[in-house]
């Protein structure tokens, strides 16, 4: 029996529908492994709700990090351009205040971490949650408060964090541009006058070639396609690349700093109280990952591991901080530039640093940009239809990006503003809420007095650095230039 002629039309329509299916399947997949993102999820979940608009989602268990993955997360964020500013940071404190307050600094930063977690832990169990993000863990705090105007208003407590970690993650974003973009032009401009043999540098006065704002133009387009990526684990390859890039700079600069050094004690032990407050915001700045341990212990296979991956990862961190911070400044002295990179010798090895250490800034900024992302983006697409999802989700990151570069292109000195950044939202972050959260988390069930006083005397302390290190910032930003050139990033005059 002969077999019935297909309809060429039906045949035509089904191959549509196998290619439209295909494709349905290719864009879905593109969404979740690359972008790291479901938008149905976001789109479904309600309107204006907390689960959409800021918490970070747990990952599935193919994106889950494992403790490695998670350790080299937590380096890479911590391990930025502020660490190139400490010898400068200890110049302003001295030879004995500076090592002295930053491992203070380091230990109050570590704790205030550790309250984070125990804060998000507990109340993630009695509101019988997965996750509770930094935001979310202010806000149900000051629900169970004994203040009823707290209660009333706890919601602001939410939207205040969530803004100081949009204002620090895009200002540490900021920050990144301005680094990128300073090395790049001396590399590139200083060529004609690097040589093959290694001398103690003398910074030459030059007139640039390009505009430094035509440099941070030409980091732009890269850095926006970066941020397509959204995944933490597809992040982790180039987080990996990121640290190798910043071992092998460290281990260059710690060479040639460890060498020759002179007789320290011509140094000052005690530097004056104006330019401690300038290493408050520095040493603030610093420590950068305090907004990333969240989002990072959720994202572990095993989040019960994560205090040890913390603890050894921040004491790894402390340790690379003062050991730069001082050798670079009893190398150099009285000559330490804002960023070390400015004092290395002008020879390829040591301009090799620089490109290198601008290498994993470059994949850095992809982390420190995950935060901001994190709050902004679900919300904007869940006031979208599922068509036009990607679409926002894509603009606002290049939107965001764009933000970053204008703010670096209009603002100057590196040093100042991470001091400026560290004092008034870093440290808001790091040591002044983060205290609170604990009084009115444990506050009901009977916290003894001295929890509570040391709870205060840290936040006080945060307070007091957070309003005299922004004072002292924005004056210096404000004097003429030629006041502020030593500290400026750039080697031109």
């Amino acid at each position: 029996m002969a077999s019935p002629e297909k309809n060429p039309q039906e045949t035509s329509s089904r191959l549509l529908q196998t290619l439209a299916l295909s494709c349905r399947h290719l864009c879905a997949s593109f969404k979740t492994s690359l972008l790291g993102r479901d938008y149905s999820n976001d789109l479904n979940s309600e309107n204006g709700s907390t689960s959409s608009s800021e918490s970070v989602h747990p990952a599935r268990e193919a994106d889950q990090l494992s403790m490695m993955r998670t350790l080299t997360h937590l380096l890479k964020c911590n391990i930025g351009t502020g660490l190139l500013g400490l010898p400068l940071a200890m110049k302003n404190a001295g030879l004995l205040v500076g090592p002295l307050s930053l491992l203070a600094i380091g230990i109050l930063t570590v704790h205030c971490m550790v309250i984070l977690l125990n804060c998000s832990h507990h109340l993630s169990q009695r509101l019988q949650k997965t996750f509770v993000s930094y935001g979310e863990a202010m806000m149900y705090s000051l629900e169970s408060c004994p203040n009823t105007w707290l209660r009333t208003h706890s919601v602001w407590g939410r939207y205040t964090v969530n803004f100081l970690l949009i204002i620090t993650q895009l200002g540490f974003c900021c920050v990144y541009f301005m680094f990128m973009a300073d090395n790049l032009q001396q590399v590139m401009e200083e060529a004609h006058m690097t040589s093959n043999t290694c001398h103690p540098r003398t910074i030459p006065v030059l007139t640039p070639l390009l505009d430094i704002r035509l440099y941070m133009l030409s980091i732009l387009p890269f850095l926006i396609l970066l941020v397509f990526i959204q995944n933490l684990r597809a992040l982790s390859f180039f987080s990996t690349l990121a640290n190798i890039t910043t071992l092998g700079s460290m281990a260059l600069i710690f060479e040639y700093i460890m060498q020759g050094i002179p007789d320290p004690r011509n140094l000052p032990l005690v530097a004056g109280w104006k330019t401690f407050l300038l290493f408050f915001g520095t040493a603030i700045f610093t420590f950068e990952g305090i907004s990333m341990v969240l989002p990072l212990k959720n994202q572990m296979k095993h989040p019960q591991q994560f205090s040890f991956v913390l603890y050894l990862g921040m004491s790894l961190v402390i340790i690379l901080y003062i050991c730069l911070g001082t050798l670079g400044y009893m190398k150099f002295g009285s000559d330490t530039q804002a960023s070390i990179t400015l004092n290395l010798p002008n020879c390829w090895l040591y301009q090799s640093v620089k490109l290198m250490y601008s290498f994993g800034i470059f994949f850095t900024y992809a982390l420190q940009f995950y935060v901001p992302a994190e709050i902004i983006i679900p919300f904007a697409i869940s006031q979208v239809s599922e068509s036009w999802a990607l679409f926002a989700d894509l603009s606002i990151r290049t939107g965001l990006v764009c933000l970053t570069c204008i703010s670096a292109i209009l603002i100057p000195h590196l040093d100042l503003i991470i001091s400026l950044v560290g004092s008034v939202s870093s440290s808001a972050l790091a040591l002044i809420i983060p205290p609170f959260l604990e009084i009115f988390t444990f506050y009901p069930e009977d916290m003894s007095c001295i929890t509570i006083t040391k709870d205060i005397m840290i936040s006080i302390m945060g307070l007091l650095g957070c309003i005299f290190g922004t004072y002292q910032a924005l004056y210096e930003l404000n004097q003429p230039i030629n006041h502020t050139i030593a500290n400026s990033t750039g080697a031109y005059a």
